[in-house]
């Protein structure tokens, strides 16, 4: 006959147990409840995304328990965000349309940017008047040969609706006419530089700090798209990027933004791609 367990045993086993599954509850030392980890979530611009995931970085590293999450999806989707409460700081390459300014949406230039007009290395096109290169966007212009190029047909690549930078593009460079609705359209600036890096008739525009050895940037009516010329203000496509917060920034929100706009940041990281707010 098979004897009982030894209640002793069992006790002293489930006592085990029971240690065992508190102890997974007791945060590791040094790592209190109350140090649990704080997130601040930034969405929006893809123009600003690098530069913010860098900052975020090291923001991070100055700051344990805090976590950045930084997302893109263009410059409406950042506005969108910050003033429903999804994101606490929203990013734009764009400014607040009028539509958007009774949002209770408070402006953080956080960078001076230039737009490139960029073509396939191979192109021999270097230099558009602003006319050719509106003509170009609008449609109007559709062959290479008429620019001074190649006798072949110009691939037009455009950026969604979303985009802030298509619609400062939209804005200084076309005049508000409408671009060419045959253009290829795609979500984000590294989709629009892969494609003309890899398509030799192809013409986009993306921000300077995304320009790359793989294409090459056109001047427009002679003036490069140069850090200089943009502090000169020669260069005509230049716009200020933004964070946006929902009222006066508080909290980790503040603490990101005044860390972005300090002098170490704003040389180390912002200079990087773009042209520092304090120059």
């Amino acid at each position: 006959m098979r004897q009982r367990p030894d209640t002793r045993l069992r006790a002293a086993g489930i006592a085990l147990i029971v240690v065992a599954a508190a102890s997974l509850l007791i945060p590791p030392a040094g790592c209190s409840r109350q140090e649990a980890v704080k997130t601040l979530n930034i969405s929006g611009s893809t123009t600003l995304l690098t530069m913010t995931e860098a900052a975020g970085q090291l923001f991070e590293e100055k700051n344990p328990g805090v976590r950045v999450m930084v997302q893109g999806g263009g410059s409406s989707v950042g506005i969108e965000d910050a003033a429903n409460g999804t994101a606490d700081i929203g990013t734009s390459s764009r400014d607040l349309a009028e539509e958007e300014k009774d949002l209770g949406l408070v402006d953080h230039k956080v960078a001076i940017d230039a737009i490139c007009i960029i073509v396939n290395p191979s192109n021999s096109v270097s230099n558009l008047t602003t006319e050719q290169a509106a003509g170009v966007f609008r449609g109007r212009v559709t062959s290479w040969n008429q620019v001074g190029g190649d006798d072949s047909p110009i691939v037009l690549v455009n950026r969604d609706e979303a985009s802030g930078t298509r619609e400062a593009f939209w804005k200084k460079m076309l005049d508000k006419q409408p671009f060419d609705r045959y253009a290829v359209i795609l979500p984000g600036t590294g989709q629009v530089r892969s494609v003309v890096a890899n398509a030799r008739d192809a013409i986009g525009y993306i921000s300077v700090g995304f320009v790359t050895d793989d294409v090459k940037t056109v001047s427009i009516s002679g003036v490069s798209p140069t850090k200089g010329n943009v502090v000169a203000k020669k260069y005509g496509l230049s716009r200020s990027l933004h964070y946006f917060t929902k009222g006066d920034p508080k909290g980790l929100a503040k603490q990101f933004i005044d860390f972005v706009l300090s002098s170490q940041v704003q040389e180390e990281i912002v200079g990087v791609e773009f042209v520092p707010v304090n120059e």
